[in-house]
């Protein structure tokens, strides 16, 4: 399958990802479809900036070459680049907005899974707003304030509000949805040759 491309120019790209399909090659032979190298195999010159999990979906950036892959990583780096996502989860939430701080880490004895660690683990933040709710589901606007691996994931079963779909977090129920509901909708940056803000959106298909 090709990847769905947004944006291009000769400094950087943008895809919309696939759910399902990995940022970069895991191990093993049957992990190698990935975005990285699909992308290689179109411009040999592009290079990941960061990752989404497999199972979500939404906007990926890819530099062309060395130099614009170190800006836009300074501006990941600085929280110059600013991202908003898409989920579903389960449950209705009390109230209307607010902002989740709980650090986590990973757990060195069940990779990739992460924990809550109030003593070891490094902070985190996420703000969120209801956007709508139907029957037992609340459909969310998340904007995370730090990257942490598996942060939104983590930040909603902490507030007892499992994203649908994601069974690494959740429990049997979860088994039976086709993808997890996490799509990162819109990215905010500074263009890496130019400094002019860029603004990206990739409609959410659920």
């Amino acid at each position: 399958m090709p990847l769905d491309i947004i944006y291009q120019d000769e400094y950087f790209i943008a895809v919309n990802k696939p759910s399902g399909l990995l940022s970069v090659p895991g191990k093993g032979g049957e992990n190698q479809d990935s975005v990285a190298t699909r992308m290689l195999a179109i411009n040999p010159e592009a290079k990941i900036v960061h990752r989404l999990d497999c199972h979500t979906s939404g906007i990926m950036l890819l530099a062309v070459g060395i130099k614009m892959q170190r800006e836009l990583s300074r501006q990941f780096h600085d929280r110059k680049i600013n991202k908003l996502y898409i989920a579903e989860v389960r449950g209705v939430l009390s109230e209307q907005q607010g902002v989740i701080e709980v650090p986590m880490r990973g757990d060195p004895d069940d990779r990739p899974r992460q924990i809550v660690d109030h003593e070891q683990g490094k902070p985190a933040m996420t703000e969120w707003q209801l956007l709508s709710v139907k029957e037992d589901r609340a459909r969310l606007l998340l904007k995370p304030i730090t990257g942490r691996t598996h942060q939104l994931r983590i930040h909603c079963a902490s507030i007892g509000h499992i994203i649908i779909g994601d069974t690494l977090y959740g429990d049997d129920i979860e088994k039976q949805e086709q993808r997890m509901l996490l799509h990162a909708e819109t990215i905010s940056l500074f263009h890496p040759a130019t400094g002019e803000p860029v603004s990206l959106t990739a409609p959410c298909d659920f």
